[in-house]
């Protein structure tokens, strides 16, 4: 038997929206708007130790063929309002939160979340996500789109950019006198320079250091671009992987990619998004998980869902029957502008292929392939069953931890709070109490690089 120390589970709670995962329908289901929600996932969350509540965000109302998206989120409140919020209802739990580069500007991003880490007493945590697309660009002032080229490089240079502002403060600069009050002592404090492809400031940084030093910092996404960006400069990745095998392959991956940047493999957590359903017997969890993918992926969704890698509209088709015999249009997508999932499908005659051999071996409908498809890594099951899969999962290296989406918001993981947890405590791999205070410390993460005295990297 080993003698290695099990893995500590890293988890986070996700107020979903800007995607099909919530069913809407359902009785149980609550406002997406009301602060109340917002509280409840919080505090349960918290309740439960997890490590972060996390939030997505869209910056346009999706549509597709000019029509607004039947399962996505209408109405969701600005991220930094809601996070700055439930600071003020929770003591220990990270607020996470998803700011776009490509549509903002460094200083007042880097502004509102050393605010907001200050406000929290340094739980902040910034998903880092950019946009392709000219759809989310015609809300904004500048328009149009980036190149994928441009849009990770204005992506990294963003991120460098805010680093420089957060580390414009050593922590240090700031003295209290008795007589007038706080006072800089030194004059240096704040000052920035940043000139770069993307962006060409100089100035001076408003906000002291944050308990943080800069708030840990997310990213999402599997592409070749992602994994590279991530271990270059990412504290936690989100990733989706359909098995057991496939989030080892992916893990091992990008862990080997660390040591080029100088960094540990401790210093990049991997956390998949994931779904779970728990139930009496694995019967009827495995019931409830069918019928609620079933409410996820209406026939008119999954047709939606197949137009994103046909780039067709294929609006005549009958979602209870087969696919398309026409090929995918390759190129530019009209049909499906504005879903960042599109491209997630970098061969779409591949991919088309493969889902007819599916669907052929299967008999499967339109409708049916496409609940197949879309799925997230989901655990299902007793609470037994599912707190030893997730301890598997971390133990044999297929993540660090997890990214819950429940289907039902607010509520959704309060039965994984009250029956999964006392398990994962149970076997030793998941925390019963915070130890620490800021969210870099319950990730095991060391402090943010900074610049002491003596010219060497803290």
């Amino acid at each position: 038997m080993s003698n290695k120390p099990k893995k500590q589970i890293h988890l986070a709670a996700h107020f979903p929206g800007v995607n099909n995962t919530t069913v809407w329908s359902d009785p149980a289901a609550g406002s997406q708007i009301d602060f109340r929600s917002f509280v409840h996932m919080a505090q349960t969350a918290e309740r439960a130790k997890f490590d972060f509540l996390f939030l997505a965000e869209g910056l346009r109302l999706r549509e597709q063929n000019g029509v607004i998206y039947d399962l996505d989120v209408v109405g969701r409140p600005d991220t930094f309002t809601i996070l700055a919020a439930v600071a003020a209802v929770t003591e220990r739990l990270g607020l996470a939160g998803t700011i776009n580069s490509t549509f903002n500007e460094p200083y007042e991003v880097a502004r509102q979340f050393a605010s907001l880490d200050h406000l929290s007493a340094g739980r902040a945590a910034w998903n880092v996500v950019t946009s392709w697309d000219e759809f989310t660009g015609e809300n904004f002032r500048r328009g149009g789109f980036l190149p994928q080229d441009k849009r990770y490089l204005r992506a990294k240079e963003f991120l460098d950019a805010t680093f420089t502002l957060f580390d414009s403060w050593r922590g240090d600069e700031i003295v209290a006198d008795q007589e007038s009050g706080t006072f800089l002592a030194d004059p240096d404090a704040g000052r920035f320079d940043v000139h770069v492809d993307q962006f060409d400031i100089t100035g001076r940084f408003s906000v002291p250091r944050s308990p943080q030093g800069r708030p840990v910092i997310l990213q999402a996404g599997d592409s070749e671009e992602g994994r590279e960006f991530a271990a270059a400069q990412a504290d936690a990745i989100f990733t989706r992987h359909g098995t057991l095998a496939a989030g080892q392959a992916f893990y091992a991956d990008v862990k080997s990619r660390l040591a080029r940047y100088g960094r540990r493999h401790d210093q990049l957590k991997i956390m998949p998004a994931v779904t779970f359903v728990l139930g009496d017997t694995d019967a009827d969890a495995h019931e409830k998980a069918d019928v609620i993918r079933h409410q996820q992926v209406s026939g008119q969704t999954a047709i939606k869902f197949l137009e994103q890698l046909w780039n067709r509209d294929l609006s005549a088709y009958d979602p209870d029957g087969p696919l398309p015999e026409v090929d995918p249009l390759v190129g530019e997508h009209t049909v499906a502008r504005g879903r960042a999932s599109v491209r997630m499908h970098r061969d779409p005659l591949a991919t088309a292929k493969e889902w007819r051999e599916l669907a052929d071996a299967k008999n499967l409908s339109i409708r049916e392939l496409m609940v197949q498809v879309t799925a997230r890594q989901s655990f299902i099951g007793t609470p037994e069953k599912v707190a030893a899969a997730l301890d598997e999962f971390v133990q044999t290296d297929a993540s660090d931890g997890f990214v819950l989406a429940p289907h039902i918001t607010p509520g959704g993981i309060d039965d994984f709070a009250d029956q999964v947890v006392p398990l994962l405590q149970e076997r030793g791999v998941f925390r019963t109490g915070y130890e620490g205070t800021t969210l870099r410390h319950h990730l095991g993460l060391d402090d943010p690089h900074v610049e002491i005295p003596n010219g060497d990297p803290a």
